[in-house]
């Protein structure tokens, strides 16, 4: 198992605001012109929340998402997450932090065809320093509470989509973040699918007790969390409780 002793020199896992944004703004060169993605967003976020960022495409959901999880960076403003001054860290010191404390889903769940579901959730402990009997163990009990424990050795070819978001689901939980990103985590499902992967993602929020931050274009998902936040033109519109 890797060496975790300086977890705290990197998180501050007593505070209760999980993730604290002030005066936001990213923006993009497109050839002639700048879009200005982020226009002065300020959010927070409460530990062990679970939100849902909603408004029109192109409104600045999935650019916060990004550079409130540090994939992308910021033009100007603050990003604290547990404290922390994301903002201020090196590429390298962000790919750590991520590692240790974060989870992602996506709408197109981004699972190797040619690991196995077991295969495709060991991958990230892997990379952390866990020993393959350690990884494996860990990935085995994943699967099982997303429900899969009968899947552990199907490829995606093999499972449907609703069993593919699990796995999904299972890699972006097993090294036990403290936040999860979710982009449109119930885009390519049906109606059921949709229904059953939020009684999911709603069950491990309450359980675990992490914080999610979910990009939805879904009046269904957003129903399921704590607080709505619209967006509208690059900043925040609307928060709905």
């Amino acid at each position: 198992m890797p060496n975790q002793a300086d977890n705290n020199d990197l998180f501050d896992n007593s505070s209760e605001v999980m993730v604290e944004a002030n005066n936001l703004h990213k923006t993009y060169d497109a050839g002639t012109f700048q879009v200005k993605a982020l226009r002065g967003v300020d959010l927070k976020v409460s530990k062990g929340e679970m939100i849902a960022v909603m408004g029109p495409s192109g409104c600045g959901k999935t650019t916060l998402l990004n550079c409130l999880s540090g994939i992308d960076s910021i033009n100007q403003g603050k990003i604290l997450i547990g404290n922390k001054p994301i903002h201020e860290l090196s590429d390298d010191q962000l790919s750590d932090f991520r590692a240790k404390f974060m989870g992602f889903v996506f709408q197109t769940y981004n699972l190797l065809p040619v690991l196995t579901a077991q295969e495709n959730v060991e991958l990230p402990l892997l990379i952390s320093g866990y020993s393959q009997k350690e990884a494996s163990l860990k990935s085995r009990k994943t699967l099982a509470t997303v429900g899969l424990e009968d899947w552990c050795g199907h490829k995606p070819a093999e499972l449907s989509g609703g069993q593919q978001q699990r796995v999904a689901i299972a890699r972006a939980l097993v090294n036990d973040p403290v936040i999860v990103w979710a982009d449109e985590p119930t885009g390519n499902l049906d109606s059921q699918n949709e229904e059953d992967i939020m009684n999911l993602i709603t069950k491990l929020n309450k359980e675990n007790k992490q914080t999610f931050i979910l990009v939805t274009h879904s009046d269904n998902v957003g129903s399921k969390a704590n607080r709505i936040v619209y967006m509208k033109d690059g900043l925040i519109d609307q928060k709905e409780n």
